[in-house]
């Protein structure tokens, strides 16, 4: 395979993808661009899934109280943020209180999704690398106009900077969407 710039009469991944005209080739290249944004994708929904995972074991570890059982959801969604950045955990009152340190370990149906989310990263990495293996300069220029567009939209996160345990490192918030 050598670097080309052929648009008609080029041939991608199999025999029924054969670019016949402009118009095939235009909405090759915005297929390809869209298949660089789907990875992005599942490259978020992957650490959310995560931060929604820990999120969810650290509201675990909060000491119920009688009061507090019937206002557990009250706890906002900054308040589980923090205190997975921290060693606190939210109440219902707003004050934190010390967590204990503990080890977490999804279940096997939790597994089972962060597994499957992984293998769809997988596969359309996988993609997007056998078409890039074609040369072709217009293919390759899409994969780079979706990675940035990926990346630009959603790997857009808000960062904590300072504060304790920062050590001047910027640190992801728990939560992106909501903060």
């Amino acid at each position: 395979m050598l670097w080309n710039w052929y648009t008609i009469d080029a041939c991608f991944l199999s025999s029924s993808w054969h670019i016949t005209s402009k118009g095939m080739f235009a909405g090759s290249c915005i297929g390809v661009i869209l298949l660089v944004l789907v990875l992005e994708f599942l490259r978020r929904a992957g650490k959310e899934y995560d931060r929604f995972l820990l999120a969810q074991h650290i509201r675990s570890l909060s000491i119920p109280t009688p009061a507090s059982s019937a206002s557990s959801h009250n706890c906002s969604t900054a308040a589980v943020a923090k205190a997975a950045t921290s060693s606190t955990a939210p109440t219902p009152n707003g004050t934190y209180q010390p967590i204990r340190e503990s080890t977490f370990r999804p279940n096997v149906m939790q597994q089972a999704i962060r597994a499957l989310l992984h293998m769809l990263q997988f596969a359309v990495a996988y993609f997007i690398m056998l078409l890039a293996m074609y040369y072709n300069g217009y293919i390759i220029i899409c994969i780079f106009i979706g990675a940035y567009l990926g990346y630009f939209v959603f790997g857009w996160e808000s960062f904590k900077v300072g504060g304790a345990g920062a050590e001047g490192r910027l640190q992801e918030e728990v939560t992106v969407c909501c903060g």
